[in-house]
């Protein structure tokens, strides 16, 4: 069967690609322990399972409205006035299946042929893709160590066109894990209110800050609220992956076309779901304070292992749940000709799966995810030592 062209713009998330070779090499008995997911290692709470059983029992397994049910968006509206400081009207609120397909929404609902994106790099695998298959022109503004892998007013300057469309954002970042202060964002919103450029803020790991506290650059004045849609979800803030609820906040003609766009596609979001997403959002506090101490205390182990492995430097991460070390000098120690070789040979020889920074527009990188147990994080560290002493001694 002879396939679009359209096809030939998009690549395998590197991500999940990884994570599904890891999969099959533990259906085949290998020992995986997998630093490449993306997502919490352990369940929905019980509260929040229960609450779509429920919803379902009596009845709610029809369509629903295609921005979503009134409830959650009333939840979202609520959380985001309590949480962000942020007024949004019921109106001015999407819901989708999951942040990912909101930010696809989003792309084909505002870009046309030509229109150039910034993103930063590193960046998350799935902008590049998305924004090229929306006919837009992926501009990528390079941020290293030397600036906490942040984009500033000047890096941004460099790269804004009359062709300039959107200014992507991510804070907490993936694959980073740094997060952009309040001066930062300022900064940058200063720079932005000059410019008729629309900010996408991809804020999915709101929850997850261990120094300071989650900004959103729409906060930062009612001109950057204007020309921002925020962008978030309950998956990695509840442990909610694979329910797939994500929304978008932002100007009302925009919600409507991606309302558009919605109909045209996957109708409205599952129905159940939305329910267990009210949920997740009227939880006890604790909840979330629970959550993100266990992730801190997982991000002081990550980052503490880490430094014992030699040839390697790493910028702290204060938010997310990753590491993105520099590995050159390393990978160049045990012999291999790039990252991805190196990547490749640590999963076949010591089963250990983590993301070459390749697919974060960072090659000199890997990227570390510490979403799970420590004893088990720490046993990857051992065998990456032990791979590493292995190969630098040939």
């Amino acid at each position: 069967m002879q396939i679009s062209k359209r096809m030939d713009l998009l690549q395998p998330s590197p991500t999940i690609a990884i994570s599904n070779l890891a999969r099959d090499l533990k259906a085949e008995g290998k020992d995986i322990i997998s630093l490449s997911a993306g997502e919490p290692d352990f369940n929905t709470p019980k509260e929040v399972i229960d609450s779509a059983y429920e919803a379902a029992l009596e009845g709610q397994t029809k369509y629903a409205a295609t921005t979503g049910i009134l409830p959650l968006r009333e939840a979202i509206k609520n959380k985001m006035k309590k949480d962000n400081n942020l007024d949004y009207s019921v109106d001015e609120i999407f819901v989708g299946s999951g942040a990912k397909q909101v930010l696809f929404n989003i792309f084909l609902a505002i870009l046309n042929p030509g229109d150039e994106v910034i993103i930063p790099s590193p960046y998350w695998v799935s902008y590049i893709d998305q924004v090229k298959f929306a006919e837009g022109t992926p501009v990528v503004a390079k941020t290293t160590s030397k600036t906490n892998y942040k984009l500033t007013p000047e890096i941004l300057d460099n790269h804004v066109t009359d062709k300039t469309k959107i200014l992507i954002l991510n804070s907490p970042n993936n694959p980073t894990g740094v997060i952009y202060s309040k001066d930062e964002l300022k900064a940058l919103a200063d720079y932005l209110e000059e410019k008729d450029i629309i900010v996408v803020s991809d804020e999915i790991y709101e929850v997850l800050v261990y120094e300071g506290k989650h900004y959103s650059i729409a906060e930062m004045s009612e001109k950057m609220k204007q020309n921002t849609v925020v962008v978030n979800g309950v998956s990695k803030s509840h442990a909610m992956t694979g329910w797939r609820i994500g929304y978008a906040c932002g100007d009302k003609s925009l919600i409507k076309a991606m309302s558009k766009l919605q109909s045209q596609s996957v109708s409205s979001v599952t129905t159940p779901a939305q329910f267990a997403a009210i949920k997740a959002y009227n939880l006890e506090e604790t909840y979330l304070k629970d959550y993100n101490e266990t992730f801190k205390n997982r991000r002081d182990n990550a980052y503490k292992e880490i430094q014992k492995i030699p040839y390697i430097t790493c910028v702290e991460p204060t938010g997310a749940f990753y590491l993105f070390p520099e590995v050159k000098e390393l990978v160049e120690k045990c012999n291999f000709e790039n990252v991805d070789a190196f990547v490749e040979a640590l999963l076949k020889e010591k089963h250990i799966a983590l993301v070459p920074g390749s697919a974060f527009g960072s090659q000199d990188n890997i990227r570390i995810s510490y979403a799970l147990s420590e004893d088990k994080f720490n046993e990857a560290m051992r065998r990456l030592k032990e791979f590493v002493e292995e190969h630098s001694n040939n």
